[in-house]
This record gives structure tokens, C-alpha cells and sequence, in this order.
């Protein structure tokens, strides 16, 4: 298939819904020199969920203490990086429904230059098999 897929620890917190809010966050990660991977924020009830995966996971949780923010336990997902192509997608989400597990959340994006990459996320007890059926590949 041409992707790298690999293991990726992730961090969630939640925020106020209101403008500047991630620009604060993340003005004060990029501040501490932390390169995010990838990074999501979507309203949630009556404020924001913000998704970090970052290069340097212990980097963040230093960066995030010092920040002051209340960042979650450290989660697992995956990030795909690869050639961009027709069905790119629906071969990986075909890998995880093949061997019956469900994906809690994606998100993919063209990066341009014909690349692509996603985030994926399981239920932490689909982790082990969902990575093994991933990292096949």
C-alpha cells in the first residue's frame, strides 16, 4: 500500500469554546519547541476538545505542565502518513473491518504533492489487534 502507519500516543484536554483559546495553546507549545504530528480541536458540549499527537511525547507533557494545562492520561491511536490515491482510505478502514474492529474516530487530510495522512483512533481494547492488522502492512 505505500503508507507508514505507526503507534502514537495522544493527549486530550478541554478548553473554552471561545476565540484565541487554541491560539493561546498552542502559541505556548510552540513556545516550549514542541512539534505536534497532529492536531484536532471540535466544539464539545459548551466548550472545545483539543487532540495532541506530538513528536516528543514527554516533551509535551512538560510543555503542558508548564502552560498550566490540564491535558488527559496519555491514550494511544495511530497516525498514517502515505501516497495520496483513490480508496487510500478505504484500504485502511478495510484492514480494521476485516478482522471486526470498529474505529472510534478518524480523520484524514490531502497533504498536498500527492500525499496524505489520518489519524485513528480504536477502543483501547481493539489496541493490540488493531495494531497488529495495521503494522502488517
Amino acid at each position: 500500500m505505500g503508507e507508514t502507519i505507526r503507534k502514537v500516543d495522544y493527549f486530550k484536554m478541554e478548553t473554552a469554546n471561545k476565540p484565541g483559546e487554541a491560539a493561546r495553546i498552542l502559541g505556548a507549545l510552540r513556545d516550549e519547541g514542541v512539534n505536534l504530528l497532529a492536531f484536532s480541536g471540535f466544539p464539545r458540549g459548551r466548550g472545545a476538545q483539543l487532540d495532541f499527537i506530538a513528536e516528543d511525547s514527554d516533551a509535551f507533557k512538560k510543555a503542558a505542565k508548564k502552560a498550566g494545562l490540564a491535558i488527559s492520561a496519555k491514550k494511544s491511536g495511530f497516525l498514517i502518513q502515505g501516497e495520496d490515491r483513490i480508496g487510500a482510505i478505504a484500504d485502511i478502514v478495510s484492514l480494521l473491518g476485516n478482522v471486526k474492529i470498529n474505529i472510534t474516530a478518524i480523520d484524514s487530510i490531502c497533504a498536498g504533492e500527492r500525499r496524505y495522512g489520518a489519524i485513528l483512533w480504536v477502543k483501547p481494547s481493539d489496541f493490540a489487534k488493531a495494531a497488529e492488522a495495521l503494522l502488517a502492512t
